[in-house]
């Protein structure tokens, strides 16, 4: 999967990232955006799934001064945020059908309209999402629309659960007790036995569960 997201890192193609939850998604596009000739554009993560359905337009794309209740001044947005730079969709299964229409018209036009406002505004950001949903069964329910499937899904990268990719657990041990050192000062290190340990676990919380248990 690394190896894939730095072919993709080189192209402003969209990327679809799938996988179970912890399985590294977020890890895959900040890598992504930090071999891209954007990096040092800003990388700005949206979490869908946490973003009440009613304020989804407002977060992605702006509001207006006065747009709705409560709107007393206007805001940018996510979209403009990270302009020049990537935007992370994680989940964006979950966004609703309104709001999905509109990022494909983001997508295709490489701006959006402010929430409130008739005036387009340029948003030029690469944009990468996740999933750990079904989206083919979401579109044959009616749940996601294809067109933006197929926008979103030039490029695919299928994260494996982490049990089945033990090779990986050494070396993600390694990266994340590396960076619990550099953070506090420490010298921890992992013994053989316990990195036997790691390699036999089933990890069903995937790559956030054996960051836990690296730093408990």
């Amino acid at each position: 999967a690394l190896g894939m997201a730095k072919r993709a890192a080189k192209y402003e193609d969209p990327v679809l990232i799938v996988g179970e939850t912890g399985t590294g998604k977020t890890m895959i596009a900040r890598s992504i955006h930090g071999e891209s000739p954007r990096w040092r554009g800003p990388f700005v993560e949206v979490n869908c799934s946490a973003i009440h359905e009613n304020l989804a337009e407002s977060e992605l794309f702006g509001h207006a001064r006065g747009a709705f209740s409560g709107a007393e001044k206007a805001r940018s947005g996510k979209f403009r945020a990270a302009h020049g730079g990537t935007l992370f969709l994680d989940e964006v299964g979950d966004l609703s059908p309104a709001v999905q229409s509109k990022l494909l018209k983001a997508l295709e036009d490489k701006e959006v309209t402010p929430v409130g406002s008739d005036a387009s505004v340029p948003a030029d950001a690469r944009v990468l999402t996740a999933t750990n949903r079904n989206i083919p069964e979401m579109i044959r329910q009616g749940l996601f629309r294809r067109d933006l499937y197929e926008r979103l899904k030039v490029v695919v990268i299928e994260l494996p659960p982490l049990r089945e990719r033990r090779e990986d657990i050494r070396p993600l041990a390694a990266r994340f007790l590396a960076a619990w050192n550099a953070r506090y000062g420490e010298t921890r290190f992992l013994t053989e036995d316990a990195l036997l340990a790691l390699e036999s676990y089933p990890w069903p919380g995937n790559i956030r569960e054996l960051d836990n248990a690296v730093k408990s």
